[in-house]
């Protein structure tokens, strides 16, 4: 009796290798317009809390659920200028009459030119301002950094 054929695969497609986004390519949107000298942005995330409990007359099994969406605080840095929109807007807090502005964050593509992925920030607020540390032996750029809180968080695309 003659043996079957033995089938050979089909060749599979190379696979595509994509390139990672730059992390240094990015932009800040408040309320729409472009802000720029921002040096870092760190933070972004969010976590859904875990609730545990016990069914009734069974104490081996322990069940889980989601419980509260909590938004990471989200950190700027950027560069000492002569500006005070930061500053001032953080002073809304301090005053008590916080004031709250959708933020996006752009992530652009290797050649800094297109936008492939944002950040939508709703119901911002600045939390915390920090000064430039000062130190003449160093000789670096004076970086200030605000914290960011907010409401939710959307990813697009």
């Amino acid at each position: 009796m003659p043996e079957p054929a033995q089938q050979v695969p089909a060749a599979q497609p190379a696979a595509v290798f994509t390139d990672p986004y730059r992390s240094y390519n990015f932009k800040l949107e408040i309320q729409g317009v472009v802000e720029g000298h921002f040096t870092e942005v760190s933070g972004i995330g969010a976590r859904v809390q875990a609730i545990k409990y016990w069914e009734g007359g069974d104490n081996q099994v322990v069940h889980v659920i989601p419980g509260r969406v909590e938004y990471a605080d989200i950190e700027l840095r950027y560069g000492l200028t002569a500006s005070r929109e930061l500053f001032d807007w953080f002073m809304t807090a301090v005053r008590g009459q916080v004031e709250r502005k959708n933020i996006s964050i752009l992530m652009l593509d290797s050649a800094g030119a297109t936008e492939v992925m944002r950040w939508n920030l709703f119901d911002t607020w600045i939390r915390e301002w920090r000064g430039a540390p000062l130190d003449a032996a160093k000789g670096q750029l004076a970086l200030e950094a605000v914290v960011l809180v907010y409401s939710r968080l959307e990813r697009v695309p």
